[in-house]
């Protein structure tokens, strides 16, 4: 089975995407609700959250979303700690769900795909691009986000340039272009690649 990443910059339009190859029968992994779900499941994760942050990390059992964001989000160190405690079970979950896994391929959807090197192992890359100031606007519409934070977030992504030169595919999320032919257009070609 392929193994197919897909990422794009914060408000770029990946979820969106990713619903699509999911309506046409594709496996889609989250990485981002897979990371809620064992950051509250995963009692090692949690002890190893809580040892890095503090018991203030978790309240009744939830994630303190709230005080860890406001301790990554503004101290790149501490997002690197983070990163460094949950991709490494993060992996370990993909691969687990990879297993249970039928198709032709499969789609593993993460915004820090390249950043974390989550890339690695991956047979190919979907890239999702948008205009700058669309995608703060898409964030700054679903989140209660300042647009001051959304920059903020941003510059801890690489740049779709950078993320361009390691994707195989990319897609134009930004109003004037068809996502589903586009989407359409990259299943047929990874179908034939198989």
């Amino acid at each position: 089975m392929m193994k197919v990443g897909l990422t794009g910059g914060i408000g770029s339009g990946k979820t969106t995407v990713a619903q699509v190859f999911s309506h046409l029968g594709v496996s889609v992994y989250s990485s981002d609700e897979r990371a809620k779900s064992i950051m509250i499941s995963d009692s090692e994760l949690m002890l190893q959250i809580k040892a890095a942050f503090g018991s203030e990390a978790y309240i009744n059992g939830s994630l303190n979303r709230t005080y860890i964001a406001a301790k990554v989000f503004s101290n790149q160190s501490e997002l690197n700690k983070l990163n460094a405690i949950v991709h490494p079970a993060l992996k370990r979950d993909f691969d687990l769900w990879c297993a249970q896994q039928k198709g032709v391929y499969i789609v593993k959807e993460a915004a820090i795909l390249f950043e974390s090197k989550a890339h690695m192992g991956l047979d190919k890359v979907i890239l999702v691009t948008a205009p700058e100031e669309l995608k703060i606007s898409r964030v700054l519409n679903r989140d209660s986000s300042t647009r001051k934070e959304v920059l903020s977030r941003m510059d801890k992504q690489w740049s779709d340039v950078e993320k361009r030169v390691l994707s195989d595919f990319e897609i134009q999320n930004d109003e004037q272009h068809s996502v589903l032919n586009q989407v359409l257009a990259i299943h047929k070609s990874l179908c034939l690649l198989i």
